[in-house]
């Protein structure tokens, strides 16, 4: 049998539940002040460290101030059992999602560190934040004395049927997961599909991978689609890559200066313009007696595939204007076309030949 409520009882109740909150505060404005001074180092650790406090500490502090108060006052054990089973519950909880957070967190700047642009991969993000919650969840349960025996084993028996009915979902999951776990493609990657889709590959998640083209536009690719077709990666096994200009130029032209040209050509392009790669060495490679001109190759280096556009239109007009000033032609398509006539007299029809006209009765000689 418990005693009575007194005013003492309150009174130390109330002091342990504004201590509780008064160390709450105060631990808040210490650790936004060490986030603060954690910014400004290089280490990642100090950030993680201080996120996980800054959530966590605070609602430790509340629960322990009413844990405090709650011993302090005369409650049955029934009351005392429930009320530190729910400030329990709710120090997990807090500490769950937490966790789910940072984990979480972590696997996404490992995921854009590994791909080295600023992309995510939510697919792994919304697994593991999945798993460090389901664990929390277990955890709760058998706090609260709730067996997860029986749970588990309906799970387990009712995850065939959810895989049956959800089977083309599971395809792209899995589909997903191999796709960057096999690093065939990555977020930052520029692709091209068989199908003629193209673009940079911005986040691959559960179901979908999402392809942001030239034009700016989203375009969306199922999983399981994208890991059975034929595809291209531009940003790999390298980031750097060549394309290809075709010129010609007139049959007089003397071919070393035009090589000497153009290489001085392709190496002011190389040197000037953002997104070529100054180190190229120009390559020129003659391949064509055409019609009216001599074919040729100038290669030229990218650092990235939506590079080529721009380093071919800067090239084209630098070369144009400096073939002109040095006298080189390029000669436009030409052919000429002979026309024979035959020098043979008309020979007229034997039947409509006065000569061969029969004499009629009657007619003089």
């Amino acid at each position: 049998m418990t005693r009575a409520l007194t005013l003492h009882d309150i009174i130390v109740a109330g002091i342990a539940i504004a201590a509780g909150l008064a160390v709450a505060l105060l631990l808040r404005v210490i650790l936004r002040w060490l986030a603060e001074r954690a910014r400004r180092t290089k280490w990642a650790g100090d950030d993680i460290i201080v996120d996980v406090l800054r959530t966590l500490a605070p609602w430790s502090s509340v629960a322990i101030g009413v844990a405090a108060a709650a011993a302090a006052l005369p409650l049955t054990s029934q009351v005392g059992h429930t009320v530190n089973q729910v400030l329990t519950t709710l120090v997990i909880l807090t500490a769950t999602f937490t966790a789910a957070r940072v984990i979480s967190g972590l696997v996404q700047t490992v995921a854009q560190s590994r791909s080295g642009v600023a992309a995510s991969a939510t697919i792994f993000v919304n697994i593991t934040r999945i798993a460090v919650l389901a664990m929390g969840f277990l955890i709760v349960l058998e706090t609260l004395g709730i067996s997860i025996a029986p749970l588990l084993t309906a799970l387990g028996v009712g995850g065939l049927a959810i895989a049956l009915a959800m089977k083309d979902t599971l395809a792209n999951l899995f589909a997903g997961v191999h796709i960057l776990v096999s690093k065939t493609v990555q977020p930052g990657d520029y692709i091209r599909l068989s199908s003629g889709e193209e673009g940079y590959v911005r986040d691959i998640n559960w179901r979908i991978t999402v392809v942001e083209d030239l034009s700016n536009n989203l375009v969306i690719i199922p999983n399981a689609q994208l890991a059975g077709t034929n595809m291209t990666n531009f940003s790999r096994p390298e980031q750097n890559l060549t394309v290809t200009v075709q010129v010609g130029v007139a049959y007089d032209s003397d071919l070393e200066h035009v090589e000497r040209v153009t290489n001085e050509v392709v190496d002011s392009v190389m040197k000037d313009i953002n997104g070529a790669v100054p180190d190229h060495e120009p390559a020129i490679r003659f391949h064509t007696f055409g019609d009216s001109r001599i074919g040729f190759t100038v290669i030229l280096g990218v650092g990235e595939y939506s590079d080529k556009y721009r380093i071919k239109h800067e090239f084209i007009k630098r070369l144009h204007h400096r073939y002109r000033t040095e006298g080189i032609r390029i000669p436009a398509p030409a052919r000429t076309v002979a026309l024979q006539h035959s020098g043979q007299p008309e020979i007229p029809h034997p039947r409509t030949s006065p000569d061969a006209l029969p004499d009629r009765p009657g007619t003089a000689a």
